[in-house]
């Protein structure tokens, strides 16, 4: 089991997921890096969780490497203790494959994917002189089944759990002190999708509308029990976390059906979009 203590940077911690968590993880005694790219968000949230904490915060673009790696080398020397890293940083892209361009794809990716990569390795040196360790990668629940207009998300989400398996797995094999959890959330009550930006070639509006509105009524998960049921798989060293009943039944209904859940899904989807 792995003891919350010490200090954890979290990527993406002005809003959300995210934000939850540095509020979490004070709360158990944590110090914290805290990274966005919304400085402004990150210094009120700082003075939110008040001065029993070491708090830094750091302006970061997960898409730079270089930026993960200043960010890296200045977070371990705010809080040598460092032992938890929270790749948490991601954005959303609504269109069908058609409808988005490369340019916004590879943009997704930039954030979606490298971050964690550039994350991932910034970090490992560091946490593996620790006792204990441990990376928390978010993937998605699109990182388990994929639907359609989702195809550039679920791609990177798909891309995030892999990666993330195989590095914990060479992590055990070598005996190393670090553990790695990769995250599925299904729908979180955040304005990820209200920010999410539209393919080039989509125009109709109020299918916008309509998508932003349907994820708002099927997110039941609030971003603070995403963050407390992340918390619980650092603590138990969980190497896949499931956060929500939605994302345990898609889970659940894709490996019984894994070439045709898609039909089933979307008719239980509908029903939750419509809050049934």
């Amino acid at each position: 089991m792995t003891t919350i203590r010490g200090a954890a940077a979290i990527t993406g911690a002005a809003n959300g997921i995210g934000r939850a968590l540095a509020i979490e993880l004070a709360r158990r005694g944590c110090d914290l890096a805290l990274a966005d790219r919304d400085e402004a968000r990150l210094k009120t949230l700082a003075a939110e969780i008040g001065r029993d904490r070491n708090i830094s915060v750091h302006r970061v673009d997960v898409a730079e490497a270089g930026d993960i790696a200043q960010f890296a080398a200045d977070a371990i020397a705010a809080h040598p203790a460092l032992g938890i890293v929270i790749n948490n940083a991601g954005v959303a892209l609504m269109g069908s494959f058609e409808e988005i361009d490369q340019a916004q794809m590879e943009w997704l990716f930039d954030i979606n994917f490298w971050g964690v990569v550039y994350g991932t390795r910034a970090f490992l040196p560091h946490l593996k002189t620790r006792d204990e360790a441990h990376i928390v990668n978010l993937s998605s629940i699109f990182g388990i089944i994929a639907p359609p207009g989702q195809s550039a998300y679920a791609a990177a989400k798909f891309a995030v759990r892999g990666f993330s398996e195989s590095v914990r797995h060479e992590l055990a094999v070598a005996g190393s002190p670090v553990r790695l959890s990769v995250v599925h959330p299904g729908g979180v009550a955040t304005a990820i999708a209200r920010n999410s930006r539209t393919g080039v070639g989509v125009t109709d509006n109020a299918r916008r509308a309509q998508s932003i509105e349907r994820f708002e009524n099927a997110a039941k998960t609030t971003p603070k029990d995403a963050a407390l049921r992340i918390i619980r798989g650092i603590e138990k060293n969980e190497p896949r976390i499931l956060i929500g009943n939605d994302a345990r039944f898609m889970d659940l209904l894709q490996r019984f059906r894994p070439g045709t859940y898609w039909a089933p899904l979307q008719r239980k989807l509908e029903k939750m979009a419509k809050g049934k």
